[in-house]
């Protein structure tokens, strides 16, 4: 009786794992689609994930890490924040920049941020309120991990196909055995 039961836990505690791990990639999944998809215009309950993919943040933050910025009123952005906007001049047009401020100017009511990448010489163009996506409030470490090996070839296939094909297929069995298992018992 008490192995049946044992038996009868496992499989909960591995369905419920289960279910987690599918929920948790097609959040994950779904929201980075969501901003991808909409060239970030959407957030996730006012949150935005961004991947940085140059070095002006060294030493801060690395190429490869994923930044967690949330939206803010821009009265509430300080000097020495990290802010991601989006570029609309020169070599920043149409590209999402997360870099340091370094001023703030206010203009008729509107907010105008300085802004500067660590390891860069010069300042960035002159950021409006208006291009603001957020102020970054958090480095993941363990989905920057994740990314950077998901990135790869080798890992996509290790950290992504083979565990849906491990869950798919051990439905497939789990189901194949239970009906053998009634058939057996009829």
């Amino acid at each position: 009786m008490s192995k049946i039961k044992d038996n009868k836990i496992f499989r909960i505690c591995s369905i419920l794992f289960k279910i987690f791990v599918v929920v948790f990639m097609i959040g994950f999944i779904l929201s980075v689609c969501l901003q991808r998809f909409s060239n970030n215009k959407l957030s996730v309950f006012n949150f935005r994930m961004f991947t940085v993919v140059s070095g002006s943040m060294a030493p801060k933050y690395n190429i490869g890490d994923v930044l967690i910025a949330k939206e803010i009123a821009p009265e509430k952005i300080k000097v020495g924040d990290t802010i991601s906007y989006l570029g609309t001049v020169n070599s920043f047009k149409d590209k999402v920049v997360t870099h340091e401020v370094v001023g703030i100017d206010i203009i008729d009511g509107k907010y105008y941020f300085h802004t500067k990448g660590l390891a860069n010489l010069v300042e960035d163009p002159l950021v409006s309120s208006t291009q603001l996506y957020g102020k970054v409030i958090y480095k993941s470490v363990i989905i920057s991990l994740i990314y950077k090996i998901v990135s790869t070839n080798i890992g996509f296939y290790l950290f992504i196909i083979i565990p849906i094909l491990y869950i798919i297929s051990s439905e497939i069995i789990s189901t194949l055995l239970e009906k053998e298992e009634k058939r057996r018992n009829n």
